[in-house]
């Protein structure tokens, strides 16, 4: 029997020992060089993007010869006025891109010696700039589709006769959301977030190309896309689970059973408000699970140092609209 990869050498290529072994110094050279790797680090200005600058090595800042503006490693970027150490900063990525099921605040806080709300917000910063790897993407190739509702509970009531039917539109929570999924075989998975799982079918058809094999299970919804992808089938999970010759939807299933786990098992709750983070999360570490931990720290902060400020998240805290 073949072993698991997070069992593997292969899966363990970065460490925190190794993270605060190295030191301040190699943690701020790890940012320079995935900000700026076309110069390797060398000091590029964001405001007009001149190569030549002065080096304010005193405040870890750089002065562009041509504009004389000021500016950091981090400057312009998600983690803009970052108040943790680079090398705390890169330590809690590590932690935070090497649990297969994610972590919840309460843990990253802990762990990190941080505020709640410090840890809180650092994760979602780091949710947003990984969910930039997909924006904009185009899927082709074999392709499954399918939903999974989360949130929005209905208690049943304590005495028998005063229990409802959850299962009837009209005595759903008003917070039920779906998370609707579009999985790449070999390659990308893209999700959003509605209140019907029929919503997936105007994403499918704007972001999967015509020439592609879409494979979906049984829901009456899906049968409009019968009629646009010529290639590919259905599945009727009350029958079976795979149709044999490829058609299937374990993969985008596979996705589903990790983003469940992660909101039922680490994160107990999770707000419609913020379940398109999670799911995005949860997409990113499917996608990479067959990468060593040093590959994924470094995706992260090469993402992070490519992601704009947030809109969202500001500072400590979240920003108001």
């Amino acid at each position: 029997m073949a072993q698991h990869f997070l069992l593997s050498a292969k899966a363990r290529t970065l460490s925190l020992k190794e993270i605060y072994a190295a030191g301040e110094d190699a943690a701020y050279a790890t940012f320079r060089k995935l900000r700026w790797p076309e110069t390797d680090g060398e000091a590029i200005c964001p405001r007009c993007g001149c190569c030549d600058t002065y080096t304010i090595a005193t405040r870890r800042k750089f002065k562009c010869k041509g504009c004389g503006h000021q500016f950091s490693v981090t400057s312009g970027t998600i983690f803009a006025s970052r108040k943790l150490s680079f090398v705390d900063l890169l330590a809690a990525i590590c932690i935070f891109v090497t649990n297969a099921k994610g972590m919840s605040a309460v843990q990253f806080s802990r762990t990190m010696d941080v505020q709640y709300k410090t840890a809180w917000v650092m994760a979602h910063k780091l949710r947003e700039a990984l969910a930039r790897e997909v924006h904009g993407a185009e899927l082709d190739g074999e392709v499954e589709i399918d939903g999974a509702y989360f949130g929005g509970v209905v208690r049943p009531e304590n005495r028998k006769e005063d229990r409802k039917d959850r299962r009837l539109k009209e005595n759903r929570s008003d917070r039920r959301r779906v998370v609707i999924a579009l999985r790449e075989r070999e390659g990308r998975t893209v999700t959003f977030i509605g209140k019907e799982e029929a919503e997936g079918v105007k994403h499918a058809l704007r972001i999967v190309d015509r020439d592609a094999a879409l494979y979906a299970d049984e829901g009456s919804h899906w049968d409009v896309l019968d009629a646009v992808f010529a290639k590919g089938g259905r599945v009727n999970h009350s029958v079976e689970y795979s149709a044999g010759d490829g058609e299937h939807t374990n993969w985008v299933e596979s996705y589903f059973s990790r983003l469940r786990r992660m909101v039922e098992g680490q994160h107990h709750f999770v707000s419609a408000g913020y379940l398109h983070q999670y799911a995005a999360h949860a997409a990113w570490i499917e996608d990479h699970r067959r990468d060593g931990s040093r590959a994924l720290v470094q995706r992260v902060v090469a993402n992070a140092m490519a992601a704009p400020v947030s809109r969202a998240w500001k500072g400590y805290w979240q920003r108001a609209a």
